[in-house]
């Protein structure tokens, strides 16, 4: 009796020559790397399926298993050539990152691409990340609403809203602004000045705060200088523009960030306008510079400390399956010499 020829295993390189892509990127497609295109991986997977290499141990097994990994991503299009400087964005960053080191997390920082909705579909679908953390909405509300109808993990900072598709997690942007207002009446200011792009839905809604408490006086007058670059220097550039400009100098300024603030008091400060001698300025975030800077910046605080793990475990609860509620932070006005 007579036995039949064991089959030779195929090999990487058999699959490699099949699939017509390099050995590298069969081992890529293979460990589950964020580098290979999704039509790149399923016909890598395809070949291996066919040829019988291994696809239990692997491409089953990429197929069911978790990246451990969260991909962060920052708002770099709201600053001028991706400059982001604004330390409120690194606190956030802290948090988060601790929040994910206690639960064997790795942190994916902006990663190139996800500026469309194919490439938040594609990271996820590769197991590059298992969910996303979105620092700030920006003007990207209508991206984030059609990732977030793709069914992909995501938890956003920003403006909390009820008619969103999304889970997000924020202050109270629109009690915020009717706060400065409120302190602005209270030290008889009537000209004010708001400092913000109110395409962000975050600054939006607290320039409609500040209008709801302008409104409460007819005496009140607001003007808005609407920004073009969140950067320090293009703040401070455009503020020092506007006051040489201005037929009437502001007596109150709300900017939408304690480091827009303090571009606003350098700026006017080169004109002879001072604050808080010849007007009152409110920030917004309470980031630890803003109690230490001279003068002192009178600022809205949000809670900056919590934000991070509360956005992680908004997260967690959305990749176990779970529809968390958006979550609004308390928001306070935090009174300094500005």
């Amino acid at each position: 009796m007579t036995t039949k020829p064991r089959t030779a295993r195929p090999t990487m390189e058999d699959v490699a020559r099949i699939a017509k892509v390099s050995k590298p990127t069969v081992s890529r497609v293979l460990s589950g790397s964020p580098l290979v295109s999704a039509e790149t991986r399923e016909r890598v997977l395809a070949v291996a399926r066919e040829q019988g290499y291994a696809l239990n141990r692997h491409a089953q097994k990429l197929r069911r298993e978790r990246a451990n990994a969260i991909a962060v991503v920052l708002d770099f299009g709201s600053h001028r050539q991706g400059a982001i400087g604004d330390p409120f964005i690194f606190e956030l960053l802290a948090g988060i990152s601790e929040a994910l080191s206690v639960r064997d997390l790795d942190l994916l920082l902006s990663p190139s691409g996800l500026d469309t909705v194919e490439g938040f579909v594609d990271l996820y679908q590769s197991r590059g990340a298992d969910g996303f953390v979105v620092l700030g909405q920006g003007a990207r509300d209508a991206l984030l609403q059609k990732v977030a109808r793709k069914n992909i993990p995501m938890v956003v900072w920003g403006a909390v809203s009820d008619a969103s598709s999304y889970c997000a997690v924020g202050s109270d942007n629109y009690l915020g602004g009717r706060l400065a207002g409120d302190r602005f009446l209270s030290l008889g200011r009537r000209r004010w000045l708001f400092i913000g792009n109110r395409q962000h839905e975050e600054i939006r809604l607290r320039f409609e705060g500040l209008q709801a408490a302008a409104r409460t006086d007819k005496a009140v007058e607001i003007e808005v200088l609407s920004i073009e670059s969140m950067a320090f220097s293009a703040i401070h550039d455009q503020a020092n523009a506007y006051l040489k400009t201005c037929v009437q100098r502001p007596d109150a300024v709300f900017a939408f960030s304690d480091t827009a603030a303090m571009a606003v008091i350098g700026a006017f400060s080169r004109e002879g306008h001072l604050t808080p001698r010849d007007y009152s300025l409110i920030g917004y975030n309470d980031i630890p510079p803003a109690a230490h800077f001279t003068p002192s910046i009178t600022t809205i605080a949000q809670q900056t400390g919590v934000a991070g793990a509360l956005l992680v475990e908004k997260l967690m609860q959305t990749l176990d399956g779970s529809r968390p509620r958006s979550a609004m932070l308390p928001t306070q006005l935090v009174v300094r010499q500005t």
